[in-house]
C-alpha cells in the first residue's frame, strides 16, 4: 500500500456523502492486483447498518465489474479530485473487456492489504468487505416512474459492505 494515504475513522470523513458519490463519483474496483476491474459509479451510499459501517452500490449485469464483485469478498470504493473527471468518464463508458483502463487512463493501481484493489491517484479510499447481495426486483418497486431507469429490464445487483478501513490522502 502506498505512503500516500493515512488511516482515518469513517467518521473523520468530512465530504457531503451526497457530494462525494452522486456529483463527484467515484470507482468501484474488485478483484486481484492481477487481474481487476474498475467502473464509475454515481449511485450509491454510506451509512450504519447492523451496527456496521458499510457502503452500498449497484451495479448492472452487464457491467464487467459485475463478475469481479459476484466473485470477491472485499471491494474498494475511490474518490478523486475534480481533475480526474475525465478520467471517471472514460472508467464509466469503456469496458474493461476490450480496454486496459490503467493504460488508457494512467491510472496507478495499487494492491490494498492484500487482498483487492485502489489507485495511486485516489484522495480517498474505502476498503469493503462484502456482506450481503440482493437483486433488484421489478415488484417491488413502490414507484412505478423508477421503471424508467430500466428501459431494458437491467435491474441492479445491490452490493452492501462492512467499511474495514478508511484511507485519506494527505
Amino acid at each position: 500500500m502506498s505512503e500516500k494515504w493515512k488511516k482515518i475513522s469513517v467518521y473523520e470523513i468530512t465530504d457531503n456523502p451526497f457530494k462525494l458519490i452522486g456529483s463527484d463519483w467515484m470507482l468501484i474496483t474488485a478483484g486481484s492486483i492481477e487481474n481487476w476491474n474498475t467502473m464509475t459509479a454515481s449511485w450509491g451510499g454510506l451509512g450504519v447498518l447492523w451496527n456496521k459501517e458499510v457502503s452500498f452500490c449497484f451495479i448492472r449485469p452487464s457491467r464487467y465489474t459485475r463478475s469481479f464483485m459476484d466473485k470477491a469478498d472485499y471491494y474498494t470504493l475511490s474518490f478523486f479530485n475534480e481533475k480526474y473527471r475525465d478520467i471517471l468518464n472514460f472508467c464509466g463508458s469503456h469496458s474493461g473487456r476490450s480496454v486496459d483502463k490503467s493504460k488508457e487512463t494512467g491510472l496507478s493501481p495499487v494492491e490494498m492489504d492484500s487482498y483487492t484493489v485502489s489507485f495511486r491517484e485516489a484522495r480517498l479510499v474505502l476498503i469493503c468487505k462484502k456482506i450481503y447481495f440482493c437483486d433488484l426486483k421489478p415488484e417491488n418497486f413502490l414507484d412505478i416512474s423508477i421503471e424508467k431507469n430500466y428501459p431494458h429490464k437491467d435491474y441492479h445487483r445491490l452490493f452492501i459492505g462492512e467499511i474495514i478501513k478508511c484511507l485519506a490522502s494527505d
